[in-house]
């Protein structure tokens, strides 16, 4: 799997005690990959880890535990609470189709190199869909058997039971008993095709659920403010970044990185790629967060200055000059520019 993508390291949640019962070291072995318990049991639920290792030390514990079924064994272990806050959202859908949809927008959350959707049945059969669990690149046999594992869980508790699997595909030889594969899934299980995929009713997607609409709302805003696609361009991620920090203390390169989990050197680097550097993007948004506070509320300018982390009256009146050609309060005379005029043009 790509080398550059990152997974929440919860994926791995249950390996170190399954290693255990099967005779190994649990955490020895996540620590041959630099992967620390504390990340995959929850203590940090915001751990991440580089996709490659959870595909390596899935493959590294099944092989060298002679256990040829070792992912679905750690699906045995696994449901919704992997998603972290993604299963809120998704749990609280008015359909299953309706989570199915919010599990595919946007489990980025969980691992960018990782999708589910609905695809045609690849059988062709007359009122049957299929649910596939893909990845950006091929999918390891371990891998493959803990995702679809898990989505076959989750499936069959967000339906409350037995959701009509007809049969199941998977992009590998049988790595175990095909009888194991039957018991997990409790249907036909195909080797050796091109993707793999649950096959299920057609109709699956309208069974309702018995979910919290609000709730989901506020599981969705959360996704969407909290976490940044990861197609979206670097500049756009730090302006978000920023936008959340202004107000609470000096905005620094460095606690902006942190939150984008790169190095600031590395930052900078790719915001040049971009022909920008950090300190325009703080003083942009710091312009037009002004420009609504100044123009569209009535907050003392002392507030604004402190809301915008500016130290003080003055270096707000200094930054206005600069953005705007005039003071604050001549600003705030004029109320907001009509719409698409630049703000110069007061």
């Amino acid at each position: 799997m790509g080398t550059g993508s990152l997974t929440r390291a919860r994926a791995l949640r249950g390996l170190p005690e399954l290693v255990d019962q099967l005779g190994g070291d649990g955490p020895g072995m996540l620590a041959r990959f630099r992967i620390a318990v504390e990340a995959v049991d929850g203590a940090d639920p915001d751990a991440l880890v580089p996709t490659r290792s959870v595909a390596l030390v899935l493959e590294t514990a099944a092989l060298e535990l002679e256990c040829p079924d070792l992912g679905l064994r750690l699906a045995e272990r696994q449901g919704p609470e992997i998603l972290g806050p993604l299963a809120v959202a998704v749990q609280n859908s008015p359909t299953l189709g309706a989570a199915l949809d919010c599990a595919s927008r946007y489990l980025y959350v969980h691992s960018p190199a990782l999708r589910v959707g609905p695809v045609p049945d690849p059988e062709r059969v007359a009122g049957v869909t299929g649910i596939e669990y893909g990845s950006t690149e091929r999918l390891p046999v371990h891998v493959a058997d803990l995702g679809v594992g898990v989505l076959h869980r989750i499936v069959g508790l967000l339906a409350d039971g037995g959701y009509g699997l007809r049969s199941v595909h998977l992009p590998h030889p049988a790595l175990a008993p095909e009888q194991r594969y039957r018991d997990f899934f409790g249907a036909e299980v195909r080797f050796d095709r091109p993707a793999a995929v649950l096959r299920v009713p057609a109709d699956l997607v309208r069974r309702p659920l018995d979910g919290d609409r609000t709730v989901r709302d506020i599981a969705i805003e959360y996704l969407e403010t909290h976490f940044d696609r990861p197609d979206r361009r670097i500049t756009d991620r730090v302006r978000t970044a920023v936008e959340r920090s202004l107000g609470g203390g000096p905005v620094r390169i460095g606690t902006v990185a942190d939150l984008l989990r790169v190095h600031p050197r590395t930052l900078q680097r790719h915001l040049a790629a971009e022909r920008t550097t950090f300190e325009l993007i703080v003083d942009d948004v710091r312009r037009e967060t002004a420009e609504r506070l100044i123009t569209r509320t009535d907050l003392p300018f002392s507030q604004v200055a402190a809301m915008i982390g500016l130290a003080e009256q003055s270096a707000l009146t200094r930054a206005a000059r600069r953005w705007f050609g005039a003071p604050p309060r001549v600003v705030r005379r004029a109320g907001p520019p009509p719409a698409d005029t630049p703000l110069m043009e007061l």
